[in-house]
């Protein structure tokens, strides 16, 4: 028998309006709680099963972390019960409202023309269940890193309803293409734009990109796979124990370990681990990235740029075309020569801290395909991320050369401080002198990724040690321009010019920009905004120049 549906509740306010059946005050819906309750069942089966079929003995070593989960589950279980219990939420012709919380009751609004994006999740338990996690976002962020809204969980009727209504979609309306975009249809690759008609009404949607096998190989070779590694390693090792098998006996029977000794032992290990991890990562890779797909679909005023992917977990996030200020191709330094790259698009109402990275519009992959895809989504041919960079002068290698000078000299005189006193022993000194030519290494690398030009309507900057990162950034979102230059910036000629806009991370920076090139390249980032405060020459010719200031 199916659960009942969201229903009004008759002791509040349906708060009046046009649109009265949809301003109801609504629960969540109440198969959330069966969801966890049945969630804690399945991972006690295990346990079950070693005890009746294995006849194990139980111990805590063994059936600890079992009883562990069953507490955890059993208190999620209440938590969400009392949840649906005191939620409620409304979506009136003006604002979306949300009332929660068991001792300290908080009530929430936003209004809707605020709404930035509306995100639906579903884990496999979600999707097993027929229920979706929708993230409403509104541009803010509360003090725990929670967007506008969580609606965990609703019907996936209810939370396609949700989107619809709260994007305001016109499926019969034709997308609106960006500014400066061709319009041209291109056969559907990993990188080219494919119109396919398989929109409500027919209307069309633009393909971008989809998720090619390749890619995994950009994803698996980090530090990550060694603490995944060790997670797997753990999780197997609990497993056989609690179901009476010896892991350490059979590893330790594989090899004569003392025969090979403890160097080799050692290789061998981080070799295996680090296999290991590699493989969970590749898993893990595709079961987030699987049916991965990046399109332009209409919307409210222009159109969305929507990302599906997820195995188990599913997640779709639409961004407002109109929302959107730019797009961040990044560079991770140790990888750089592998061609990696990430992909991030500069826009308002999405939180830059989420796990999920809204931000993200492709898996890590190749420079290539990002830089492709980034020029089809901005709409721009040429695309502003391949227009090639002004390089900044050998003055801001000096600068980071002296940085990275004085900072090394500075760690080995502290190291040589607490020597003197025997705090540390002396080969710390060593180390303290070695972060000078790692310093200087980095100093050249972070020289190199210097750069900025001016390409169309976008202003472009790069920059970045760590990770090498290129903004294209639309010159209209431009809202403040900023010029700074500190006393070592002042005795090498040297301006820092900042352009801040209300979206991504609020600031982007040309460091170190030539001082007689710094204002000319602020003007022309933000056409207009320096207007009324730079010295320009006179353009009355000279007679005319005297009889005006003669006149009265």
């Amino acid at each position: 028998m199916s659960a009942p549906g969201p229903r009004p509740n008759a002791g509040e306010p349906n708060g009046g309006g046009a649109d009265a059946g949809a301003a109801v005050w609504q629960r969540l819906d109440v198969r959330l709680i069966w969801v966890d309750v049945a969630q804690s069942l399945l991972s006690l089966v295990p346990a079950a099963v070693a005890l009746v079929v294995f006849r194990v003995e139980p111990s805590w070593g063994t059936l600890g972390p079992v009883a562990v989960i069953g507490v955890v589950g059993t208190v999620g279980a209440v938590a969400d019960m009392l949840r649906w219990t005191f939620t409620r939420y409304r979506v009136t012709p003006d604002r979306v409202e949300r009332r929660t919380g068991v001792v300290v009751r908080r009530h929430r609004s936003v209004r809707r023309d605020r709404i930035r994006s509306v995100d639906a999740t579903a884990k496999l338990r979600h999707r097993v269940a027929g229920l979706r996690i929708v993230n409403i976002g509104a541009g803010q962020q509360s003090s725990a890193g929670e967007s506008a809204f969580v609606l965990d969980a609703v019907r996936r009727p209810e939370a396609e309803r949700l989107r619809g209504a709260l994007l305001r979609t016109r499926l019969g309306d034709a997308p609106a293409a960006p500014s400066g975009a061709t319009g041209e249809s291109v056969a559907a690759t990993e990188t080219s734009t494919a119109v396919r008609p398989d929109g409500a009404g027919g209307v069309p949607v633009e393909v971008f990109a989809r998720l090619k096998p390749s890619w995994v190989v950009y994803n698996v070779f980090n530090a990550w796979a060694y603490l995944m590694a060790l997670g797997l390693t753990w999780g197997g090792y609990w497993t056989a124990s609690m179901f009476g098998l010896d892991a350490a006996g059979f590893v330790g029977g594989l090899a004569d370990w003392d025969a090979i000794g403890v160097a080799w032992t050692v290789v061998i290990a981080v070799l295996v681990v680090g296999a290991v991890g590699v493989v969970g990562l590749a898993a893990n890779f595709f079961v987030e990235n699987w049916n991965f797909e990046l399109a332009r679909v209409p919307g409210d005023d222009g159109t969305l740029l929507r990302t599906r992917k997820g195995l188990f977990t599913t997640r779709e996030v639409n961004r407002d075309d109109n929302r959107m200020r730019g797009l961040q191709i990044s560079e991770p330094v140790l990888w750089r020569w592998m061609g990696m790259a990430d992909t991030n698009v500069v826009t308002t109402g999405l939180n830059l801290w989420s796990l999920y990275e809204p931000t993200a519009i492709l898996p890590r992959g190749p420079i290539t395909v990002a830089r492709r895809v980034a020029g089809r989504v901005l709409g721009v041919d040429p695309s502003p991320l391949e227009a090639p960079l002004t390089r900044h002068p050998r003055a801001a290698l000096r600068r980071r050369l002296w940085w990275a000078t004085s900072t090394a000299a500075a760690v080995t005189g502290v190291l040589a401080w607490l020597w003197l006193t025997g705090v540390v022993p002396a080969w710390t000194l060593w180390a303290g002198a070695g972060l000078w030519p790692l310093g200087l290494l980095g100093a050249l690398v972070a020289y190199r990724a210097l750069g900025h030009t001016v390409a169309g309507s976008y202003l472009v900057v790069r920059s970045g040690l760590m990770s090498r990162s290129t903004v294209a950034l639309r010159r209209s979102a431009v809202s403040t321009i900023a010029i700074r230059e500190s006393w070592l910036q002042r005795r090498l000629g040297l301006k820092t010019v900042t352009a801040m806009t209300s979206a991504g991370w609020g600031a982007y920076r040309a460091g170190d920009v030539a001082a007689e090139d710094a204002v000319a390249f602020a003007a022309d980032a933000a056409p207009g905004l320096l207007e009324p405060f730079l010295d320009r020459p006179d353009p009355v010719p000279g007679p005319r120049r005297q009889q005006a200031a003669s006149s009265p």
